[in-house]
């Protein structure tokens, strides 16, 4: 078929078979999309909120588990997904890889090309926090996530402008304090509605 030509009907009838395919596609792309989100924030809330769903997925994906991911050390987690170029690298004993999987987050891209590594070694150090909190803590919350979100922010803002961030120390002594009063707002809330329920049936029973 050439430019000017009429569609065939039997051309017309395929085109419209392949839009509707790819229309197809990408309503299955959203709900693979959505059901990767509620998993990640049910299973590793504050890793999804460091790095997004799907870096994330990965890197549990690349460990075979979170308990497996938030054993390894931060060093072990930069380089995950770089294996063969980490092997490939020692063997001819030329540079190491900076980032594995990392590479796909936003930090990385944001970061200028002499601050890749830094940000990297430094987006690692957090994301082994953050599988960490995920895997060991018994409360669910994406409060540790925003916090360790915004350290990487400022970092990268530190690259630029050469304004301090706050210590790491002070951060999670915040988040912590934030966490236990949400905790505390849970548990009052809970019992708000027990006695309310309880109430209830005791109305419906007279």
């Amino acid at each position: 078929m050439s430019m000017g030509m009429d569609i065939s009907p039997v051309d017309l009838i395929n085109i419209q078979m392949f839009a509707v395919r790819v229309v197809k596609l990408s309503d299955y792309r959203k709900q693979i999309a959505e059901y990767l989100h509620t998993k990640m924030t049910s299973v590793a809330p504050n890793l999804t909120t460091l790095i997004g769903d799907q870096v994330g997925a990965r890197l549990i994906s690349k460990a075979g588990s979170l308990t497996s991911l938030a054993k390894y050390p931060a060093s072990t987690l930069q380089i995950l997904g770089a294996e063969k170029a980490l092997f490939r690298a020692l063997k001819t004993r030329s540079n190491t890889p900076k980032y594995g999987l990392l590479y796909h987050s936003t930090f990385i891209g944001r970061a200028g090309m002499k601050n890749k590594g830094r940000i990297s070694r430094y987006l690692a150090n957090k994301c082994s926090i953050a599988s960490r909190i995920d895997c060991f803590s018994e409360a669910q919350t994406t409060i540790f996530g925003e916090k360790l979100r915004q350290q990487v922010e400022d970092r990268l803002k530190f690259y630029e402008t050469g304004d301090i961030p706050k210590k790491n120390i002070e951060v999670m002594k915040e988040a912590m304090e934030e966490a236990l009063n949400a905790t505390q707002e849970l548990d009052v809330s809970a019992k708000k509605k027990k006695k309310k329920k309880k109430k209830v049936e005791a109305m419906d029973e007279d």
